[in-house]
């Protein structure tokens, strides 16, 4: 009737975050995803470099080989892994390969530099050092009589002859007679390959003090060739050569 209001049925209330069939939902800023795919990736790769800095520091490292003064145990550009853990947790031995900085300018020359990309890397183990190191096969302890050599030609330590099997086929254990006593905290050392190889016995005066390396230079032990692929496994400290030497 008129100036009646109007009856009717009432409209259903509307909710307003009700998604409206048909409608697709508000898609995520592109650069939003971006932001968080390289704050996750920076994450990783923070992760990832402390990892190998403390596995560097603490545990191994892998080194180069530059040269030949180890053939054939190691050929130059072999890549080691050597292990931290000795000296430390585990002793030196004879036959042990051992990796260990210049102790007193056995390097006639300064390495080439890397450049700041490869020596960032080589400090935080992502990069095989070499530069300043020198690896050699660990023949006299401290307090050792190593004498070269008896009537076989054999290299005796504390009076015990000793067959050397990984020496370079074809070569003497060495063309140069020494007669000397290890100094405590230092070791002899010598490369596998005798003729190419100035070790312990290029450098010394004849009593075993220049020769020698202090222990404290030596960085770790050499477990095994990582790389070329052909050349991987593990590098052998040979006990049976040393397990008739007396101690010193």
């Amino acid at each position: 009737m008129p100036g009646e209001g109007s009856v009717g049925t009432p409209a259903p209330p509307q909710t307003p975050d009700a998604d409206v069939e048909g409608e697709e939902p508000e898609k995520e800023p592109k650069h939003g995803r971006t932001f968080v795919l390289v704050r996750e990736l920076a994450i990783v790769t923070v992760i990832a470099l402390t990892l190998s800095l403390v596995v560097k520091t603490f545990l191994m490292q892998p080194f180069w080989i530059p040269s030949g003064s180890m053939n054939n145990t190691l050929v130059r550009g072999d890549r080691v892994v050597v292990s931290k853990l000795t000296p430390g947790p585990f002793d030196l031995k004879r036959g042990d390969v051992v990796v260990f900085s210049d102790p007193d300018n056995w390097l006639d020359e300064a390495p080439p530099n890397p450049g700041p990309l490869l020596k960032g890397m080589e400090f935080v183990g992502l990069y095989p050092a070499g530069d300043n190191h020198l690896i050699k096969r660990l023949i006299g302890l401290p307090g050792d009589h190593v004498v070269c050599c008896d009537s076989k030609k054999r290299i005796t330590i504390n009076g015990a002859p000793i067959e050397e099997p990984y020496v370079m086929p074809g070569k003497a254990p060495s063309d140069d007679p020494f007669n000397i006593r290890v100094p405590e905290g230092r070791v002899w050392v010598m490369g596998d390959h005798r003729d190419d190889s100035a070790d312990s016995r290029y450098h010394d005066d004849g009593t075993g003090a220049e020769g020698s390396v202090p222990i404290s230079k030596i960085t770790g032990r050499a477990v095994a060739i990582a790389w070329p692929l052909g050349r991987m496994g593990w590098l052998s400290d040979y006990p049976k050569t040393f397990d008739k030497v007396p101690s010193s």
